[in-house]
């Protein structure tokens, strides 16, 4: 039998490999670490934002279909009588459709409900004033001037709803989760800042 020619290239590849073999072991944690270090210089993704909750007028559909609904023509901007109603058209505030500020100004529940009737695109929808829903009124009792032993009745002698909505009980504010329509107007009136009494809004719950 005759012996097959010897492969000195191959044997000395192999070789090779195999006395490497070790440092190419020893090294492949090193190169990952490398790699985990790369990705520390690349830009971090910005966080999200908070999600901002808005005050928006009386009869207005649920947030989502309201933003999709309305037009931005401004009409209810026009005709509210406390100017309470605004729009920016920047989209910084409000989201580019209308909302209201309750610590500028608040709805007051006018005679007639203009804004709800102005509305051309139904977006605000004509409902009765027991039936408004722009959120709930809360108040927060460590800011009250009734814990520091204040007579305060602010919140209460303001609202347009009366009693159905917020009432006096001893040191206490009492809300009505349902007479309170969320106007705003208690939050605007109240003197202390921190508000004591903040409106959570409807697209909150």
């Amino acid at each position: 039998m005759i012996d097959k020619p010897f492969n000195r290239r191959g044997f000395f590849r192999s070789g090779l490999f195999e006395l490497l073999k070790p440092l190419g072991q020893a090294l492949a944690p090193m190169q990952k670490v490398m790699e985990e270090l790369n990705r520390l210089d690349e830009p971090l993704p910005d966080p999200p934002k908070p999600e901002k909750h808005w005050l928006r007028p009386p009869g207005s559909l649920d947030e989502q279909r309201f933003r999709e609904q309305c037009t931005r023509s401004g009409e209810c901007v026009r005709v509210c009588p406390a100017r309470a109603i605004k729009i920016d058209y920047g989209f910084t505030d409000g989201e580019g459709v209308p909302y209201i500020d309750a610590n500028e100004s608040a709805c007051v529940l006018c005679t007639g409900l203009l804004c709800m009737y102005a509305c051309p695109s139904g977006a605000l929808q004509p409902v009765l004033i027991d039936y408004i829903d722009m959120g709930i009124a809360v108040w927060n009792e460590s800011y009250c001037l009734r814990s520091a032993g204040q007579d305060c009745t602010i919140c209460v002698d303001t609202c347009p709803v009366g009693a159905k909505a917020i009432v006096v009980e001893g040191a206490r504010i009492d809300v009505h989760t349902g007479g309170c329509t969320g106007c705003g107007e208690c939050q605007h009136e109240c003197p202390t800042s921190p508000k004591a009494i903040t409106v959570r809004v409807k697209s909150e719950r």
